[in-house]
């Protein structure tokens, strides 16, 4: 079976993940040195979000240099050695690609904005408006939070450019060859370096609808709950699209073994996203963010594996993440109750797929409050500055990216080992106790340790990797499901209510890993506790 099939990704926010050189901010060097705890923990394979040169306007994902490292971040030899070490533990590491767009102080971008007529002219999605002196936006795309159009004004060329998410980053222009190649160039040096493929950023919007028609207006709600005016068919997710992910296979499928992988952001129903795999000549997995918004439900669990077994049958495997730099923290959505965070870690890592962890979440890092008018993100000072704080605060899924996005913390110190003390990190720290790294270590009820133990378990039984997953009949508010292997079985349990719950299993079976001391395997009783969960095997 190929390395990616069932492996474990951890995902780090270098600007918040260890501070190498003592300046408040993350970098590779913080990196390197922190990655036997990644390997300790038993994730198999590193995504690192983006360290390129950028203006840092949206920390990383507005870039100006495709091949290079910022220098807040390190070197060109950093990223070689963080690549080297990675694999010298038997580790895979993946690098964040954004390949819908650059920043607008890229030099392809300075050189395309000057006139109709230079040799990059033609690089981004430049149009005509409407309307008189053609002052109006070409068409009625919104940008990704719908506050205001997609289009930008350029005085200089007399014309729009296509920025679907922040004013400040046009959109490339796929359809033209020189652009295609080159974006295909930045893949394939980083092949030749080693890496071993690529999160690939919102690879859903790359390639729009060449005749830039307008969206339909439809309210509804999409990417979970998220309130939506327009639906997108002319601008995420479009055919050329999934043509796209073809080709891209086809560039990383030249470069030499080990398999290289690519991992697509996209958003869209499941049946949509499986697409993108082409019965396995397009992208290898894309992320699947319904357990971003999730509920803490048996039901809602339960209807969500049932719509991903259909649409995303062996040998396609599902990805799911639980939190992410984007996203509000996963034990916030429970109320901070550790022992909802113990049952979410059970079924993230059993579910068949490939697990995705954000860093800080096998700690129970809950969100650092950061009010509105402090923010760095531009999310927030574009889009979002006139939000009423009280509002902000009352919002179940947080709005300000800081949140997600403040330092590890690996000790109690006042830099929590993430800097030094004397240092003020580039976000504040969020010291909760008994929420860092050195307090969990070694203790058994800890939740870094449930991790630890799960990952490890999954990295030994195949079944829990690669098997395939049937859904049991269980009590109300019981979620159960059955994993497979060629020479083992393994069955998952979860409590998701607030009383006590019993199963009988259809054999003996042995308790592997319980979330609470309450949870017991006695033949073929089983016995849980309120928010508990039980991974159990059979001989």
């Amino acid at each position: 079976m190929a390395w990616w099939h069932g492996t474990t990704i951890y995902q780090v926010y270098p600007r918040s993940f260890a501070d190498g050189n003592g300046d408040g901010v993350g970098d590779l060097r913080g990196l390197i040195a922190h990655l036997d705890h990644i390997r300790d923990l038993g994730a198999e394979t590193v995504w690192v979000s983006p360290f390129f040169p950028s203006p840092q306007r949206d920390f990383g994902y507005d870039v100006t240099d495709y091949g290079s490292v910022a220098p807040e971040y390190g070197t060109l030899a950093d990223a070689d050695e963080l690549i080297a070490q990675c694999h010298r533990r038997g580790m895979r590491v993946l690098f964040d690609l954004v390949l819908n767009h650059t920043s607008d102080e890229h030099p392809w971008f300075r050189e395309s904005r000057r006139s109709r007529t230079n040799p990059r002219a033609d690089w981004y999605v430049w149009r005509d408006g409407r309307g008189r002196h053609g002052r109006r936006p070409p068409n009625n795309w919104r940008s990704n939070l719908e506050l205001r159009s997609a289009w930008q004004w350029s005085p200089g060329r007399g014309q729009w450019y296509l920025a679907s998410f922040l004013p400040w980053q046009p959109d490339l222009d796929w359809r033209n060859p020189q652009v295609r190649e080159a974006m295909f160039d930045v893949v394939r040096f980083w092949l030749d370096r080693g890496v071993d493929g690529f999160r690939l950023d919102m690879f859903g919007t790359v390639m729009k609808d060449e005749a830039l028609r307008d969206n339909p207006f439809r309210p509804t709600l999409e990417d979970g709950d998220l309130p939506r005016l327009w639906r997108r068919p002319f601008n995420r997710n479009t055919e050329d699209n999934f043509t796209l992910a073809r080709d891209l296979r086809a560039v990383t499928d030249a470069a030499p073994e080990p398999e290289r992988i690519l991992l697509g952001e996209v958003f869209g129903r499941s049946d949509e996203l499986s697409g993108y795999l082409a019965d396995g000549h397009g992208l290898h997995l894309v992320f699947l963010f319904d357990l971003l918004a999730f509920r803490y439900d048996a039901g809602f669990f339960r209807r969500l594996i049932a719509e991903h077994e259909t649409a995303f049958p062996w040998p396609a495997q599902p990805a799911y993440a639980l939190e992410n730099h984007d996203q509000t923290r996963s034990i916030d959505l429970v109320g901070g109750d550790l022992r909802k965070a113990r049952v979410l870690a059970v079924l993230l890592l059993t579910m068949r797929g490939v697990a995705c962890v954000y860093q800080g979440q096998e700690i129970g890092l809950p969100n650092t409050y950061v009010p509105l008018r402090d923010a760095r993100d531009p999310m927030v000072r574009e889009l979002l500055w006139w939000l009423p704080e009280a509002v902000s605060r009352r919002l179940r899924r947080r709005v300000n990216r800081d949140e997600m996005r403040t330092p590890m913390p690996w000790t109690d110190a006042p830099g929590a080992g993430f800097c030094p003390d004397e240092v003020v990190p580039w976000l504040p720290i969020g010291h909760v106790p008994g929420r860092n790294v050195a307090a969990q270590a070694g203790r058994e009820d800890s939740l870094l340790e449930l991790y630890r133990r799960l990952l490890h378990l999954r990295g030994r039984a195949r079944a829990l990797r690669e098997g395939t997953l049937r859904l049991l009949p269980t009590p109300r508010g019981v979620l159960g499901y059955a994993r497979r292997g060629p020479a083992e079985r393994w069955t998952v349990l979860a409590n998701l209510t607030g009383r006590r719950a019993r199963h009988q299993l259809t054999d003996r079976g042995e308790l592997a890993v319980g979330t609470d001391p309450d949870v017991s395997v006695t033949g073929r009783d089983v016995r849980l506790a309120p928010h508990s969960a039980a991974v159990i095997g059979h001989r």
